[in-house]
Protein backbone atom coordinates (compact mmCIF):
# COMPACT_ATOMS: atom_id res chain seq x y z
CA UNK A 1 0.00 0.00 0.00
CA UNK A 2 1.24 3.15 -1.08
CA UNK A 3 1.52 6.40 0.66
CA UNK A 4 0.80 10.04 -1.36
CA UNK A 5 3.35 12.81 0.18
CA UNK A 6 1.13 15.71 0.40
CA UNK A 7 1.75 18.50 -1.76
CA UNK A 8 2.97 21.92 -0.60
CA UNK A 9 0.79 23.95 -0.31
CA UNK A 10 1.15 27.76 -1.74
CA UNK A 11 2.04 29.31 1.73
CA UNK A 12 5.07 26.67 2.75
CA UNK A 13 6.29 27.61 -0.52
CA UNK A 14 6.50 31.24 0.19
CA UNK A 15 7.55 30.94 3.54
CA UNK A 16 10.42 28.17 2.16
CA UNK A 17 11.81 30.77 -0.87
CA UNK A 18 11.73 33.67 2.09
CA UNK A 19 13.69 31.53 4.15
CA UNK A 20 16.29 30.97 1.90
CA UNK A 21 16.81 34.29 0.45
CA UNK A 22 17.02 35.73 4.18
CA UNK A 23 19.94 33.47 4.28
CA UNK A 24 21.66 34.30 1.00
CA UNK A 25 21.05 37.63 2.25
CA UNK A 26 22.48 36.94 5.53
CA UNK A 27 25.81 35.14 3.96
CA UNK A 28 26.31 37.99 1.72
CA UNK A 29 26.05 40.98 4.06
CA UNK A 30 28.47 38.91 6.24
CA UNK A 31 30.58 38.12 3.42
CA UNK A 32 31.11 41.69 2.39
CA UNK A 33 31.59 42.99 6.39
CA UNK A 34 34.86 40.91 6.36
CA UNK A 35 35.76 42.38 3.35
CA UNK A 36 34.84 45.95 4.97
CA UNK A 37 36.59 45.14 8.60
CA UNK A 38 39.52 43.35 6.86
CA UNK A 39 41.89 46.21 6.91
CA UNK A 40 40.84 47.15 10.54
CA UNK A 41 41.46 44.00 11.45
CA UNK A 42 44.76 43.79 9.42
CA UNK A 43 45.65 46.86 11.10
CA UNK A 44 44.86 46.01 14.66
CA UNK A 45 46.63 42.73 14.08
CA UNK A 46 49.83 44.15 12.91
CA UNK A 47 49.99 46.65 15.61
CA UNK A 48 51.58 43.84 17.71
CA UNK A 49 53.21 42.62 15.28
CA UNK A 50 57.60 43.46 15.05
CA UNK A 51 58.52 45.25 11.74
CA UNK A 52 60.12 42.67 10.16
CA UNK A 53 57.01 40.13 10.06
CA UNK A 54 53.88 43.27 9.11
CA UNK A 55 54.62 42.84 5.05
CA UNK A 56 56.20 39.29 5.29
CA UNK A 57 53.08 37.54 6.77
CA UNK A 58 49.96 39.77 6.04
CA UNK A 59 47.65 37.48 8.28
CA UNK A 60 45.64 38.25 10.80
CA UNK A 61 47.10 35.86 13.21
CA UNK A 62 50.64 36.67 14.19
CA UNK A 63 53.75 34.59 14.66
CA UNK A 64 55.28 36.35 17.16
CA UNK A 65 53.66 39.38 19.39
CA UNK A 66 55.50 42.68 20.07
CA UNK A 67 52.93 44.64 22.50
CA UNK A 68 56.03 47.20 22.75
CA UNK A 69 54.99 49.02 19.75
CA UNK A 70 52.22 50.69 21.73
CA UNK A 71 54.80 51.89 24.13
CA UNK A 72 57.14 52.81 21.49
CA UNK A 73 54.91 54.86 19.30
CA UNK A 74 53.52 56.64 23.26
CA UNK A 75 56.58 58.33 23.37
CA UNK A 76 58.73 57.67 20.10
CA UNK A 77 57.91 60.91 17.95
CA UNK A 78 60.18 62.65 20.44
CA UNK A 79 56.97 64.11 22.01
CA UNK A 80 54.16 62.36 24.03
CA UNK A 81 51.56 60.74 21.53
CA UNK A 82 48.96 62.53 23.93
CA UNK A 83 49.63 65.67 23.01
CA UNK A 84 48.85 65.16 19.37
CA UNK A 85 45.52 63.74 21.01
CA UNK A 86 45.14 66.72 22.86
CA UNK A 87 45.70 69.06 19.84
CA UNK A 88 43.45 67.26 17.37
CA UNK A 89 40.44 66.94 20.55
CA UNK A 90 41.18 71.34 20.82
CA UNK A 91 40.63 71.42 17.30
CA UNK A 92 37.84 69.80 16.72
CA UNK A 93 35.82 70.35 19.10
CA UNK A 94 36.07 74.14 18.05
CA UNK A 95 35.49 73.23 15.01
CA UNK A 96 32.36 71.26 16.02
CA UNK A 97 31.62 74.17 18.24
CA UNK A 98 31.85 76.92 15.38
CA UNK A 99 29.96 74.80 12.83
CA UNK A 100 27.40 74.12 15.20
CA UNK A 101 26.08 77.61 15.79
CA UNK A 102 27.08 79.46 12.71
CA UNK A 103 25.31 76.85 10.56
CA UNK A 104 22.34 76.57 12.57
CA UNK A 105 21.94 80.71 12.24
CA UNK A 106 22.66 80.82 8.83
CA UNK A 107 20.45 78.48 8.38
CA UNK A 108 17.98 79.66 10.46
CA UNK A 109 17.81 82.84 8.40
CA UNK A 110 17.09 81.70 5.05
CA UNK A 111 14.62 79.56 6.08
CA UNK A 112 12.94 81.76 7.96
CA UNK A 113 13.20 85.64 7.24
CA UNK A 114 12.40 86.99 3.84
CA UNK A 115 15.75 89.44 2.78
CA UNK A 116 16.89 91.31 -0.80
CA UNK A 117 18.56 89.07 -3.09
CA UNK A 118 17.90 85.74 -0.30
CA UNK A 119 17.75 83.48 -3.55
CA UNK A 120 21.16 84.88 -5.19
CA UNK A 121 22.82 84.76 -1.95
CA UNK A 122 21.80 80.83 -1.20
CA UNK A 123 22.37 79.90 -4.80
CA UNK A 124 25.86 81.05 -4.55
CA UNK A 125 25.72 79.15 -0.64
CA UNK A 126 25.22 75.79 -2.65
CA UNK A 127 27.87 76.57 -5.35
CA UNK A 128 30.20 76.72 -3.03
CA UNK A 129 30.09 73.02 -2.95
CA UNK A 130 31.22 72.54 -5.99
CA UNK A 131 34.50 74.18 -5.33
CA UNK A 132 36.84 72.29 -4.48
CA UNK A 133 39.42 72.23 -0.97
CA UNK A 134 42.60 72.93 -3.10
CA UNK A 135 40.60 75.84 -5.36
CA UNK A 136 40.84 77.81 -2.30
CA UNK A 137 43.83 77.15 -0.57
CA UNK A 138 46.23 79.69 -1.54
CA UNK A 139 44.16 82.52 -1.18
CA UNK A 140 43.09 81.45 2.22
CA UNK A 141 46.05 80.46 3.27
CA UNK A 142 47.45 84.14 1.85
CA UNK A 143 44.96 86.14 4.29
CA UNK A 144 46.28 83.82 7.13
CA UNK A 145 49.36 84.76 6.49
CA UNK A 146 48.79 88.21 6.48
CA UNK A 147 47.44 87.74 10.03
CA UNK A 148 50.09 86.49 11.08
CA UNK A 149 47.62 82.76 11.71
CA UNK A 150 50.12 80.67 10.71
CA UNK A 151 51.29 77.64 13.04
CA UNK A 152 48.31 78.57 15.35
CA UNK A 153 45.01 76.67 15.45
CA UNK A 154 43.01 79.47 14.17
CA UNK A 155 43.19 78.92 10.66
CA UNK A 156 41.54 75.69 12.12
CA UNK A 157 38.73 76.71 13.77
CA UNK A 158 37.46 80.39 13.25
CA UNK A 159 36.36 79.81 9.92
CA UNK A 160 33.76 77.32 11.56
CA UNK A 161 32.31 80.19 13.23
CA UNK A 162 31.51 82.18 9.54
CA UNK A 163 29.22 79.12 8.38
CA UNK A 164 31.78 78.31 5.78
CA UNK A 165 30.66 74.72 5.24
CA UNK A 166 27.48 74.99 2.77
CA UNK A 167 26.32 71.26 3.16
CA UNK A 168 25.93 72.03 6.95
CA UNK A 169 24.24 75.00 5.86
CA UNK A 170 21.66 73.16 3.35
CA UNK A 171 20.93 70.38 5.33
CA UNK A 172 19.80 72.57 8.47
CA UNK A 173 17.51 74.57 6.09
CA UNK A 174 16.03 71.50 4.84
CA UNK A 175 15.19 70.37 8.21
CA UNK A 176 14.06 73.83 9.31
CA UNK A 177 11.37 74.46 6.20
CA UNK A 178 9.56 71.00 7.73
CA UNK A 179 8.85 72.69 11.14
CA UNK A 180 5.20 74.16 10.89
CA UNK A 181 5.23 77.71 11.15
CA UNK A 182 2.45 77.85 13.54
CA UNK A 183 4.88 77.31 16.25
CA UNK A 184 6.98 80.89 15.24
CA UNK A 185 3.47 82.26 15.26
CA UNK A 186 2.36 80.85 18.52
CA UNK A 187 5.45 82.00 19.97
CA UNK A 188 5.21 85.53 18.23
CA UNK A 189 1.93 86.13 20.11
CA UNK A 190 2.96 84.96 23.31
CA UNK A 191 5.98 88.01 22.65
CA UNK A 192 8.68 85.98 21.54
CA UNK A 193 11.26 88.14 19.21
CA UNK A 194 13.25 86.05 16.38
CA UNK A 195 16.53 85.26 18.96
CA UNK A 196 14.11 83.58 21.30
CA UNK A 197 12.02 81.48 18.62
CA UNK A 198 15.47 80.30 17.03
CA UNK A 199 16.85 79.51 20.81
CA UNK A 200 14.06 78.14 22.24
CA UNK A 201 11.70 76.47 19.55
CA UNK A 202 13.85 75.76 16.90
CA UNK A 203 17.15 74.55 18.14
CA UNK A 204 15.90 72.03 20.42
CA UNK A 205 13.29 70.71 17.31
CA UNK A 206 16.89 70.61 15.26
CA UNK A 207 18.88 68.03 16.98
CA UNK A 208 18.94 66.01 14.64
CA UNK A 209 20.74 67.75 12.58
CA UNK A 210 22.36 69.18 14.81
CA UNK A 211 23.74 65.91 16.01
CA UNK A 212 24.48 64.87 12.28
CA UNK A 213 26.44 68.29 11.83
CA UNK A 214 28.53 67.56 15.39
CA UNK A 215 29.50 63.70 14.23
CA UNK A 216 30.22 64.79 10.29
CA UNK A 217 32.22 68.17 11.70
CA UNK A 218 34.17 65.66 13.84
CA UNK A 219 34.77 62.53 11.81
CA UNK A 220 36.65 65.21 9.19
CA UNK A 221 38.17 67.79 11.12
CA UNK A 222 39.64 64.81 13.40
CA UNK A 223 41.04 62.79 10.13
CA UNK A 224 41.89 65.95 8.10
CA UNK A 225 45.79 66.02 7.07
CA UNK A 226 45.68 68.37 4.31
CA UNK A 227 44.90 72.06 5.95
CA UNK A 228 46.67 70.80 9.15
CA UNK A 229 49.90 69.99 6.91
CA UNK A 230 49.45 73.83 5.32
CA UNK A 231 48.91 75.40 8.77
CA UNK A 232 50.85 73.54 11.41
CA UNK A 233 54.76 73.65 11.26
CA UNK A 234 55.92 72.92 14.89
CA UNK A 235 55.54 69.22 16.18
CA UNK A 236 54.28 70.58 19.48
CA UNK A 237 51.51 71.94 17.57
CA UNK A 238 50.91 68.68 15.54
CA UNK A 239 47.67 67.06 15.77
CA UNK A 240 46.87 62.99 15.27
CA UNK A 241 47.40 62.79 11.45
CA UNK A 242 50.37 65.16 11.36
CA UNK A 243 51.97 63.02 14.65
CA UNK A 244 51.69 59.86 12.66
CA UNK A 245 53.78 60.82 9.70
CA UNK A 246 57.27 61.14 12.25
CA UNK A 247 56.89 57.55 12.47
CA UNK A 248 57.89 57.70 8.32
CA UNK A 249 61.50 58.38 7.70
CA UNK A 250 63.02 58.22 3.57
CA UNK A 251 66.12 58.39 5.32
CA UNK A 252 66.42 55.50 7.81
CA UNK A 253 63.95 52.77 8.93
CA UNK A 254 60.33 53.71 9.65
CA UNK A 255 58.95 52.37 12.71
CA UNK A 256 55.41 50.81 11.03
CA UNK A 257 54.46 48.99 14.22
CA UNK A 258 54.64 51.53 16.32
CA UNK A 259 52.57 53.73 13.54
CA UNK A 260 50.01 51.24 13.70
CA UNK A 261 49.66 51.29 17.18
CA UNK A 262 48.70 54.54 17.18
CA UNK A 263 46.60 54.46 14.32
CA UNK A 264 44.53 52.26 16.32
CA UNK A 265 44.43 54.48 19.52
CA UNK A 266 43.94 57.51 17.32
CA UNK A 267 40.50 55.78 16.37
CA UNK A 268 38.78 55.89 19.47
CA UNK A 269 37.76 59.41 19.83
CA UNK A 270 35.86 59.02 16.38
CA UNK A 271 34.51 55.69 17.60
CA UNK A 272 33.47 56.84 20.86
CA UNK A 273 31.70 60.51 19.22
CA UNK A 274 29.71 57.59 17.04
CA UNK A 275 28.88 55.45 19.76
CA UNK A 276 27.64 58.40 22.05
CA UNK A 277 25.36 60.21 19.21
CA UNK A 278 24.52 57.24 17.23
CA UNK A 279 21.00 56.69 18.63
CA UNK A 280 20.39 60.19 17.36
CA UNK A 281 22.02 60.20 14.42
CA UNK A 282 18.93 59.29 12.19
CA UNK A 283 15.89 60.44 14.65
CA UNK A 284 12.79 61.79 13.23
CA UNK A 285 11.09 65.88 14.08
CA UNK A 286 8.39 63.72 15.29
CA UNK A 287 10.09 62.01 17.80
CA UNK A 288 12.56 64.75 18.88
CA UNK A 289 9.69 66.89 19.20
CA UNK A 290 8.00 64.71 21.45
CA UNK A 291 10.92 64.07 23.34
CA UNK A 292 11.80 67.87 23.89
Amino acid sequence: MSVTTPAASPLQKLRSATGARRIFLHTLLTGVAVVMLYPLLWMLSSSIKPDTEIFTHPGLIPNELNPRNYADGWSGSGNSFSLYITNSLIVTIGAVIGNVISCSLAAYAFARFEFRGKKIWFGLMLGTLMLPTQAVLIPQYTIFYNLTWINTYLPLIVPKFLAVDAFFIFLMVQFIRSIPRELDHAAMMDGANPWQIYWKIILPLMKPALVTTTIFTFIWTYDDFLHQLVYLQQNDKFTVPLGQTLFLDQTSGSSYGAMLAMSTLALLPTLICFLVFQKRLVEGLATSGMKG
